[in-house]
């Protein structure tokens, strides 16, 4: 390995990682990908993917428990979580192998083991039994991702305080269930282990559920949790967790008066930290900035040829971000000229149901910057809404007042994560309402909720 000078060494196996060594091989470059687990990442083996068949076992359930609305009538109804979870991991490890493949079909390397700088043009890889060799390459990119964050206050054993990765495991639902953190994945389990039954309360430091997005569909979100019987405590300070044999304790402090949560399990889901340590970066002189590697906005290091991408970099914490990162990086390192990634058309979405997405300004950042037009659109206003029975929700657009420019778009609903893609491709070709208006829709589909957003910022929306 060491008589090898690679053109691309990227260390790292994820939707960055991986993605951006296939696409160097594709251009020409001869790349290999060091990763000390499976290739995929955190988010296929252990994230996105097994998240997102739960997600789907969790929406059938539901549907089930109200089948009669569908005239259907189901004797002794049951429902195995533990097959859920087989399911989910089948799904991630065939990804997985599908990777794998890929990367042998480009002909991309993969050295198997934990890599660490070693110099601007090197990494030494540690296997698993200690052996080390180095990987010498014209650039390297660092794409180690990130893990869930923890805190002192919240001291989590695996098994009454647990992270993302034990919750996606347990196959007995739990029955009852705290959960510190209203983000993505806090909404996330929250909606699916009370899909199974299990009494959940959610608890956020900040005033409401996904507080990165905008308000009202945050709100709308939360009268649907409530619905689902899921408890709600937002502006809620934790100051501690404890957990025994008989379940958790976790006291929080809510408009100054403090009080104490009990449960089966506690779930701690505020967020994710990079993994930075123990990659070199100190020795090299590679800077960070508040836990996160420091980068231009072409993903350059302080270090000349080391590059990094994806959640080591900061937020957003999104695999599609990595992946687009890795792609532009890696053209611009073979001689393609590319322009830096627009990071303010770069979509958000989270998997419960109802859905949310989101791409472009909130409302409150768009009015503090320019005179705006606001149209929602209710899902209850779609023929193919209704049909299905998934009327709760609404597409919500941001536009320039005088000029038509989507600022912003925010949709909670059915499918919502499928719909805002439409409209991430229409900013990026600089569409304005009434292009997106004037753009015939397939009748009945949910995207002509986009459609006639549009067309009520436009004046002229017809099915409301």
């Amino acid at each position: 390995m060491a008589s090898v000078i690679y053109d691309v060494a990227v260390v790292g196996g994820g939707p960055g990682g991986y993605v951006s060594a296939i696409r160097a091989a594709q251009l020409g470059l001869k790349s290999v990908v060091i990763e000390k687990d499976k290739p995929g990442g955190v988010c296929l083996n252990w994230g996105c993917i097994p998240t997102k068949a739960l997600l789907k076992n969790a929406e059938l359930v539901l549907t089930l428990r109200h089948a009669e609305d569908y005239g259907i009538s189901c004797d002794n109804l049951q429902f195995d979580m533990g097959k859920a979870v087989q399911r989910s991991r089948k799904a991630a490890d065939t990804l997985a192998g599908g990777i794998k493949f890929l990367l042998k079909k480009n002909k991309v390397d993969l050295v198997t083991g934990h890599g660490r700088l070693a110099s601007a043009t090197s990494v030494d890889v540690t296997n698993g039994k200690g052996e080390t060799q180095t990987v010498n390459a014209r650039s390297i990119v660092l794409a180690t991702g990130s893990r869930s964050k923890a805190i002192p206050a919240v001291p989590v054993d695996g098994k009454r305080i647990i992270t993302s990765t034990e919750a996606m495991l347990i196959e007995e639902p739990p029955g009852s269930m705290t959960i510190i953190g209203g983000g993505a994945i806090g909404v996330e389990f929250a909606y699916y282990y009370a899909a199974y039954g299990t009494e959940v309360t959610i608890v956020e430091m900040l005033p409401h559920l996904l507080p990165v997005e905008d308000e009202e569909i945050s709100e709308t979100l939360e009268k649907s949790f409530a619905k689902l019987g899921i408890g709600i405590k937002t502006g809620a300070r934790v100051e501690s967790a404890e957990s025994g044999s008989d379940g958790t304790s976790v006291t929080v402090t809510v408009d100054g008066k403090e009080e104490t949560l009990k449960a089966d399990v506690t779930l701690l889901a505020i967020g994710r930290d990079a993994n930075i340590e123990d990659i070199g970066l100190e020795a090299l002189g590679v800077e960070t900035d508040r836990g996160f590697i420091k980068v231009d906005d072409e993903c350059r290091t302080t270090v000349s040829g080391v590059y990094a991408i994806g959640d080591v970099t900061g937020p957003p914490l999104l695999a599609h971000k990595a992946s687009a990162e890795g792609i532009n990086l890696v053209e611009r390192l073979a001689g393609h000229p590319s322009a830096p990634i627009d990071r303010e058309n770069i979509p958000a979405c989270t998997y419960c149901q109802p859905q949310v997405a989101s791409v472009g300004m909130t409302e409150a950042q768009a009015a503090a910057e320019r005179e705006i037009q606001v149209f929602r659109m209710p899902y209850r206003s779609s023929g193919k809404a209704v049909a299905a029975g998934q009327t709760d929700g609404m597409v919500k657009l941001i536009a320039d007042a005088k000029y038509g420019e989507i600022l912003g778009a925010h949709i909670i609903g059915a499918d919502a994560t499928e719909l805002i893609g439409e409209i991430c491709t229409a900013r990026t070709l600089e569409s304005t309402t009434r292009e997106l208006h004037k753009t015939i829709h397939a009748h009945p589909t949910l995207s002509e909720l986009v459609m006639e957003a549009a067309a009520g910022l436009e004046g002229a929306a017809i099915h409301i």
